[in-house]
């Protein structure tokens, strides 16, 4: 099966509005700029503060009758299936269906899931359910779910239904094979991070062929990738820059990561490395700025304004 990809090409950003002030301007900043969509993270418990972002989401989609929001990604492993399935068909009414219900499973920081009470090793089988859970919900009918090990049920009906016909999409992270699985089976876009143009082509085909063999009829499937980015005056600064704020995000050396992996150096360099995963299939970018916070505005608007025109030749492949 080949995935029918998206046209066109579209560009967003991830943060953090930890304060009213700050939403406002940050979302004021993206439509000021013309960026497509918003995106906000998700952990319990991290190595740096992160507020809780379906509250995030709600607050600037007051804000905004154009973007698309969404999120990079929400670990519904860590809660019960029905009552996010609630949470999430109220955001898609409050975005007025411009949301996309990014997911996956975490794992790296297994306290957050302790705290939660929900065994580590179940977070995968725990995705699955939920996005299942999730998608039954969704219909307004008196449903069940009976067969479920984690979220059962019998006749029950949620309403309102979300805005959305059949719910908001649902695009899921991961890059394991039985993350790629899950994907081509039961969603409709993948959102990674941390993989080379190379690893995404490769990723996508195994998407595809999961979703052949589950007799899927897609009729358009989201392709995006979270871009670790610094633009800077070189190669090797931008690299510094990356990797001293991935190091500390993550507690982990991230320098070859970030050389492997970031989108890193002077706007045409960062142009290119666009246009690689754009063959590779990406039509959707979520920038991440590395590099101090105070500097994540600028980097968005030099982006914009230096890296996006060298890429306005994307919108018509």
């Amino acid at each position: 099966m080949n995935l029918p990809l998206d046209k066109q090409v579209t560009y967003g950003f991830i943060t953090g509005m930890a304060t009213p002030q700050i939403c406002r301007e940050t979302v004021a900043m993206a439509d000021a700029l013309e960026y497509d969509s918003l995106w906000v993270g998700d952990h319990v418990a991290f190595a740096v503060p992160i507020l809780d972002p379906l509250l995030q989401i709600a607050q600037a989609a007051a804000l905004s009758s154009r973007l698309t929001f969404g999120t990079s990604v929400y670990l519904l492993p860590l809660r019960h299936a029905t009552p996010v399935a609630k949470q999430i068909a109220t955001l898609d009414h409050l975005t007025e269906g411009r949301f996309i219900f990014g997911v996956g499973v975490g794992g790296e920081f297994p306290k957050e899931y302790e705290a939660c009470g929900v065994p580590v090793k179940e977070r995968g089988a725990r995705l699955t359910e939920g996005i299942k859970t999730c998608k039954t919900l969704w219909s307004g009918e008196t449903v069940s779910n009976s067969d479920s090990k984690f979220y059962p049920f019998e006749d029950v009906q949620m309403l309102p239904k979300p805005l959305t016909p059949g719910g908001p999409r649902i695009w899921t992270g991961g890059r394991s094979a039985p993350a790629l699985r899950r994907c081509g089976r039961y969603c409709d876009g993948w959102i990674s991070y941390v993989v080379t143009p190379e690893m995404y082509a490769d990723g996508l085909a195994k998407i595809s062929q999961a979703a052949e063999e589950a007799k899927r009829d897609v009729s358009q499937f989201g392709t995006s990738h979270l871009v670790f980015m610094r633009i800077d005056k070189d190669h090797e600064t931008a690299l510094d820059h990356a990797a001293a704020h991935l190091t500390r995000r993550y507690a982990m050396d991230f320098r070859k990561a970030a050389e492997r992996y970031c989108a890193l150096g002077s706007p045409a360099d960062v142009a290119q490395r666009f246009a690689d995963f754009h063959a590779a299939g990406v039509r959707h970018f979520v920038l991440d700025c590395t590099g101090p916070l105070e500097d994540r505005e600028s980097q968005l608007e030099w982006f914009a304004k230096e890296v996006r025109p060298l890429l306005g030749n994307l919108q018509a492949a």
